[in-house]
């Protein structure tokens, strides 16, 4: 982990300004944290993405009731709803914020509920709606030095205000958006999140770590396996387990052809919105292919399950290698099939050429990575970045473009398809023999060397069937402060982080996808994006910058 310079609240946004002059451009991460008797603040992860060095930056103010730091969401834009965010959960609020409104919970919501003297009491189910709020609040620094609260309006009486989603063609039922319309003209914009919004982080705090698997592929069904990668590398790390050389490879293929799946699914429901109904059933055809490569190995097609601490649940299936070249090369070919029925298209080509453009400068304020970033000129694959697994030993092109718009956006996910394949190419004949026929997870023959509880029988302790090595593992300590994860997922760069403390389960884990740094660039369209076109290039699966889904802890 980097080492964590710690910064006191009255200098924070000095420091701060100094880092981005020095060509910090890039917030990875802001986390808040509740630190007990030291009080509550925030950790920044900060990169330089000229040459990729990384600071990690924490500001603490001990006063729990009136908990205040000075914002930076006009140094990196990025910032802006994951301060909201972390008021939302901790109660700190952000100074010169430009609106201090809660992101996921309802405004009626009493006490915040990642803090560690939280009291779930208070808010019992509710059953009533919530009333909209057209106002916002801010805080002010006056030219003495003091900080008064200011009200400002969202819309006005005169504005004509129209709903995009929760409903489903929309936007999945995740979110909704408020905006004022003027013609067909998005003039202003306003983000409701949180609708399916499941606490999970709050979940990891009660659970063991082997327990709080089972959570990250639900996070997003098309990043299940990288979700899970993430999470057990972040454990893997914290606790010094070596992994096998197979396992990195599966982990690898497995991720690859979970690339594979979802942007197979983003083309397919790109094209039905345009109306391209011969390639939605394509695109569906070829990814039920993929399924059944999962489903024969994991036993699973959405829901996967598969990585564990230090290994995964099961080998391969016998004929896992043989599928997954057959299947590469059927699609090969297949995908030319892809550009003559659509890309090529007038249609789609007036449809996303020159629309929603995002400047190379702007993404890596928003810190929208993934296909997105990487149209917009920024190469911040953190593959070649960051290698993990077996990326620094295959040989693959990062797919960059420069136009920044969603047509961009659009040829950096196909294109990236067949870089995937080219990845699984080079490993799937070259899968180290594993020890054993059958589990490949080097964890179940680790367990002495792991500290444990003490509250463990002696016969599940040194019991050899699979339950009881399970058991014994729901109470493996990690013993590290804490540690940051990050993966490349299918679509973003996604990261898991640790403060454990010496503790069975999670002190406090985040997880962290793009969605949220996606949901502030639709602010930048406003004044010149159609209601229409919000629609393509602002939806997960039907447009190209990926929001609809809304991570469950972001």
């Amino acid at each position: 982990m980097d080492d964590i310079i710690k910064i006191e609240p009255n200098e924070l946004r000095t420091e701060m300004q100094k880092l981005r002059a020095e060509g910090y451009d890039f917030m990875r991460s802001l986390t808040g944290m509740d630190w007990g008797e030291e009080g509550l603040g925030v950790v920044y992860h900060l990169e330089k993405t000229a040459t990729g060095e990384n600071k990690v930056i924490k500001a603490v103010t001990a006063n729990r009731e009136k908990a205040e730091l000075p914002t930076v969401c006009d140094i990196w834009k990025g910032a802006e709803f994951n301060e909201r965010e972390v008021y939302d959960y901790f109660g700190i609020r952000f100074v010169g914020h430009p609106d201090m409104r809660r992101l996921f919970l309802r405004e009626d919501w009493i006490g915040h509920p990642l803090r560690k003297d939280y009291d779930e009491s208070l808010n019992p189910l509710r059953m009533t709606n919530e009333e909209p709020v057209d106002t916002t609040q801010y805080m002010e620094v006056q030219h003495d030095g003091s900080v008064i609260e200011k009200r400002e309006t969202i819309f006005d009486e005169d504005e004509y205000i129209i709903n995009i989603g929760p409903q489903h063609p929309a936007t999945h039922g995740v979110l909704r958006f408020r905006v004022s319309l003027e013609g067909e003209i998005i003039k202003k914009l306003d983000v409701h999140c949180g609708y399916i919004h499941r606490g999970i982080e709050k979940m990891c705090e009660s659970l063991t770590y082997p327990q709080t698997l089972a959570l990250t592929d639900r996070l997003d069904y098309l990043g299940a396996h990288q979700n899970r990668h993430a999470l057990c590398m972040c454990i893997e790390k914290a606790m010094g387990v070596e992994v096998s050389e197979r396992v990195q490879y599966i982990r690898t293929i497995m991720d690859e052809l979970q690339r594979i799946d979802s942007h197979l699914l983003f083309f397919s429901c790109l094209c039905m919105d345009l109306g391209a109904l011969t390639a939605f059933f394509y695109g569906f055809r070829d990814r039920e292919k993929i399924l059944d490569i999962f489903e024969a190995t994991t036993g699973g097609r959405l829901i996967q399950n598969y990585n564990t601490i230090g290994g995964v649940q099961a080998d391969i299936a016998p004929d896992f290698v043989q599928k997954v070249k057959d299947f590469i090369a059927y699609l090969r070919p297949t995908l030319k099939e892809y550009h003559e029925v659509f890309t090529g298209n007038v249609i789609a080509q007036e449809r996303m050429k020159g629309v929603g453009v995002l400047s190379r400068e702007d993404a890596i304020s928003f810190g929208a990575t993934g296909g997105t970033g990487r149209a917009s000129g920024w190469a911040c694959d953190t593959r070649k970045r960051h290698p993990y697994s077996m990326y620094g030993k295959v040989d693959f092109k990062e797919i960059v473009h420069t136009e920044g718009d969603s047509f961009a956006r659009y040829m950096v996910r196909m294109e990236e398809i067949m870089e995937s394949m080219n990845i699984i190419e080079q490993l799937i004949d070259n899968i180290p023999e594993g020890d054993n026929d059958n589990f490949i997870s080097d964890y179940y023959y680790m367990t002495v060397e792991l500290e444990v509880t003490k509250d463990i029988n002696d016969n599940e302790m040194f019991a050899d069937d699979y339950n009881n090595l399970q058991t014994l593992w729901t109470s493996v300590k990690v013993n590290k402060d804490g540690t940051y994860n990050k993966i490349k997922d299918y679509e973003n760069v996604g990261s898991s982080s640790d403060n454990t403390h010496g503790n069975v389960h999670f002190e406090k884990g985040e997880t962290k996808t793009i969605t949220l740094y996606y949901l502030i660039t639709d602010e930048e369209f406003e004044n010149e994006t159609l209601a229409i076109d919000f629609h393509y290039y602002g939806s997960p699966c039907k447009g190209t910058l990926a929001i609809v889904h809304e991570p469950e802890e972001n």
